[in-house]
């Protein structure tokens, strides 16, 4: 399971990210709002543990932004040194799904995480989302505009891979490891695979979805309706 901990106050911050990665949690951190948002943006998380109060813009922003604007429904376990009852609901109101109150047993919070991820998968369809393209992570169908994309099981692996990360730019050397780990095959291997994907993906549909950024790597987006 993969957790970003948003968190300014260091301590904290070192005492959960060491305890959870002692757990084997694979744990991604940020210390103010902003980057906190950028990586929830950017990036695929099972779970985000948000603080209230952090520089740049406050956990309550960044949660209703992530609902409201991001349309991401990741979810959130609030943390906070605030226990009145308009506090809490403040917090749930801007989207979080639990809140935890400061100073918290560290397996108190492992607790609700686990809770809070079995709710979260028990009640929504594991699915990727990018633009008219979606992939379902139980039964991996892709469909584009409804159409079913068939791929090969290094195409699945690719696809999984790009849409986790989207909108963002995954480096080559990310997707030859996601394909083949230690033992990547020649530097044309990628390419052959890359360009089997776009011919599944944005051949029968009038605009691309799969970018090369040259020298890079690729991204898949839809940067048309980014313009």
């Amino acid at each position: 399971m993969r957790i970003l901990i948003i968190e300014d106050n260091r301590d904290i911050l070192a005492n959960v990210l060491d305890y959870l990665q002692l757990k084997g949690y694979s744990v991604d951190c940020a210390q103010d709002g902003l980057s906190g948002l950028h990586l929830a943006t950017t990036q695929h998380y099972d779970l985000i543990v948000l603080d209230i109060m952090l520089p740049g813009i406050d956990g309550l922003q960044l949660c209703n932004r992530l609902r409201q604007e991001a349309r991401r429904d990741t979810p959130i376990i609030m943390l906070t040194a605030r226990d009145t009852l308009e506090d809490r609901l403040a917090g749930l109101r801007s989207g979080a799904d639990d809140y935890l109150v400061k100073p918290f047993a560290l397996s108190e919070l492992v607790a609700r995480i686990e809770a809070v991820v079995r709710r979260s998968h028990g009640g929504r369809k594991r699915q990727l989302q990018v633009a008219d393209l979606s992939y379902d992570l139980d039964t991996l169908e892709a469909t584009r505009a409804g159409q079913i994309i068939k791929l090969n099981p290094l195409g699945h692996k690719l696809l999984t891979t790009l849409m986790r990360r989207s909108p963002a730019v995954v480096r080559r050397e990310v997707l030859e490891e996601a394909l083949w780990g230690d033992n990547c095959p020649d530097s044309d291997s990628l390419r052959s695979h890359i360009h089997q994907l776009r011919q599944a993906l944005d051949k029968p549909f009038p605009h691309p979805l799969l970018h090369t950024i040259h020298g890079v790597g690729y991204r898949l987006a839809d940067l048309e309706e980014r313009d």
